[in-house]
This record gives structure tokens, C-alpha cells and sequence, in this order.
């Protein structure tokens, strides 16, 4: 386990990726906002994001959907338990076929998404919900691999959710 960084010397992200790529960026947000209006329940597209970016270690990301979970509704509980939630009994089967897929996409092993994972998924999900969540891993996965790198501190992005 790494030490916490105390770090300060990175207040604010390493570059201004939404002003000097602003297209780009928009077009992200713009797929948010898509998958937002789409079939997966609310909650649970927060958690896939929190659960993405535990992996990847994106402090912002975490925060920021930790934040959108709990104005959702989500409890304490169930978000303290999003790292454990193979042992935890609070979550569904549709959650956790959508974690496992999630981690699955998120690491990308030799064998991709295994095909377990894939068929947990497949039945727990209508076709286009399925597609959502593949589309919102997608997105999350994009959107960490922007943050991390650019060191972007909790509270530095206040537009998208």
C-alpha cells in the first residue's frame, strides 16, 4: 500500500485540458450527458464511476462521484463498501454483474473481459442497457486517464458530474 501523498506542490492540474482541448473535452462531456439521459439507473452508473476509478486511482473522480452517489440517495454504507463489494451483501446481482464487468474492462487482462463476466452481464442487462454500461466504462476509463496524469485535485472540475 502507497503512503498518502502529501504533496501540495500541485494545488491545481498539471494543464487546462478543457480550455486547450476544448473540443475534445466538450465531446466528452457531451457523452456524459448522453449516458445520463440513457437506460442505466443513476446510482448505479455512479458506482461503475467509483469503482473504474479506484482502480485507475483518481482521487478527482472518486470524489466527485462519491459526491454525485450520495445526492442520489446512495448511503454511506454501500459506498464505504464499493471496494469490498464482492464480499458485501448490499448489492444487487445487477450491480454486481455491472462491477465485475466494470473492474474486468477497467484492468483489460489478456483475455480482455472474460466471458463469465461478460455473460453475468448480458443477463442481468437488456441489450441497451448492457450497451450503456459498456459505453459509460468507456467514458470513465477516458476521463480518469485524463485526470490522473494531470493531477486534477478533487474540486478543480465543477461543470461535469
Amino acid at each position: 500500500m502507497q503512503a498518502p501523498r502529501n504533496d501540495t506542490s500541485h494545488p491545481r492540474p498539471r494543464l487546462d485540458i478543457a480550455r486547450l482541448a476544448a473540443a475534445p473535452y466538450r465531446a466528452f462531456l457531451a457523452v456524459d450527458a448522453a449516458l445520463r439521459e440513457g437506460p442505466l439507473a443513476p446510482s448505479l452508473r455512479e458506482l461503475v464511476k467509483i469503482r473504474a476509478s479506484q482502480h485507475n486511482g483518481c482521487v478527482l473522480c472518486v470524489d466527485m462521484h462519491v459526491r454525485e452517489a450520495r445526492h442520489l440517495g446512495e448511503s454511506d454504507e454501500r459506498l464505504h463498501q464499493v471496494v469490498v463489494w464482492r464480499e458485501s451483501l448490499l448489492f444487487t446481482d445487477a450491480e454486481r454483474a455491472a462491477l465485475a464487468y466494470t473492474e474486468a474492462a477497467t484492468r483489460l487482462g489478456p483475455e480482455g473481459v472474460p466471458d463469465a463476466v461478460w455473460d453475468a452481464a448480458r443477463a442481468a442487462f437488456d441489450e441497451a442497457s448492457l450497451a450503456a454500461l459498456v459505453a459509460q466504462v468507456a467514458l470513465i476509463n477516458a476521463l480518469n486517464r485524463i485526470a490522473v496524469p494531470l493531477r486534477t485535485p478533487p474540486g478543480a472540475v465543477t461543470h461535469a458530474r
